[in-house]
């Protein structure tokens, strides 16, 4: 069972202190609060994000899909981006979703695995159309343009990151900087941006982050074929896994996927997801979750300590109630109390 992680209140914004607040000083804190936030996402550009040195893992179109998979797992990243050597230019990005659309194009069409282990990613195109999934990400944005605009083509096209393409002035060339995440950019509000110790409104009242969702959920014992389902139909990262009482006890990620395909399982998709979680790589960061009672300045700040990439909305008993992606947290700081 993997160790979930509950949301605890910030010291830099003790109980007492909130108690003392009346609902129309929260209220008034909050606006103030985003708006500061959202001055500050469009004063910093994408480059201001990067850390001084880091290292990027840029992979050709004509490389076989399976040594993309060692490698994204051998430098223990989940993504990459994607370069057309014939024509020298940005091809995309490579992410778990692409394996998960593997597995599936394999599943439905089993005759086909003979020609596997030829597969490059350039094929993948072919693959996506061949069961009909959105193809291969594509949006970038320049390094110089500002955080709040890379937020906004992020949640337009539903991509949890994106790639950085400057220019070369002289070529004209195209360049892949970086790839920016969700998660970076949040982190780096959290760690540069004060006023989020003043989003003190209870999860509940926030709209986007209170909302109940209809979650799909497995258990221990679901088919992880029927997780990958999920995971390709509801445009998800992540599927929760609940007990019998309807607890949170673990997730199924759309990262898990890559240690399947990496040992050859395109076909043979019937094992548990219990099964399955044995091969998860022992750095995983655990599960976090909130109740609808906590507020952003705490998920903030639990961002600002530790990876995560979503919280689940659980209630005193831990049983599941809902989800907040960092999708979410943005949306609510681009477009929120307006």
């Amino acid at each position: 069972m993997a160790e979930v992680s509950k949301t605890v209140p910030s010291s830099a914004a003790p109980n007492d202190f909130i108690l003392s607040l009346s609902d129309e000083q929260i209220e008034h804190d909050q606006k103030i609060g985003i708006k500061a936030i959202r001055l500050f996402l469009q004063s910093k550009t994408s480059y201001d994000v990067l850390p001084v040195s880091y290292r990027l893992i840029v992979l050709d179109t004509s490389l076989l899909v399976k040594k993309s998979l060692n490698i994204l797992l051998q430098n223990n990243i989940v993504s990459a981006p994607l370069w057309n050597n014939q024509n020298s230019r940005f091809a995309g990005l490579l992410t778990s979703s692409d394996f998960i659309n593997v597995i599936q194009y394999y599943f439905q069409f089993p005759e086909k695995f003979e020609f596997v282990d030829q597969l490059t990613l350039d094929g993948l195109r072919d693959i996506e159309k061949a069961i009909g999934v959105q193809q291969i990400e594509t949006v970038s944005i320049h390094p110089f343009k500002s955080l709040y605009e890379a937020c906004v083509k992020m949640l337009e096209s539903r991509a949890r990151r994106i790639p950085l393409i400057d220019e070369d002035e002289k070529t004209h060339r195209e360049i892949v900087v970086s790839v920016l995440t969700q998660y970076r950019i949040l982190k780096f509000v959290a760690l540069n941006c004060k006023e989020t110790k003043m989003l003190l409104k209870p999860i509940r009242n926030i709209q986007g982050l209170g909302t109940i969702k209809d979650i799909s959920t497995c258990t221990m014992n679901t088919p992880v074929i029927e997780v990958i389902h999920l995971l390709a139909h509801k445009s998800v990262s992540s599927v929760p896994i609940v007990d019998e009482q309807g607890k949170l006890i673990n997730v199924y990620e759309a990262v898990d996927i890559l240690a399947l395909v990496k040992g050859g399982m395109y076909t043979d998709l019937d094992l548990s997801v219990g099964d399955a979680l044995l091969r998860r790589a022992e750095d995983f960061e655990g599960v976090h979750t909130c109740t609808l009672n906590d507020r952003l300045s705490t998920i903030m700040d639990t961002i600002r300590k530790s990876r995560l990439h979503r919280l689940f909305v659980v209630d005193d008993e831990g049983k599941l109630v809902s989800v907040i992606t960092l999708s979410d947290v943005l949306n609510y700081i681009l477009f929120g109390e307006d």
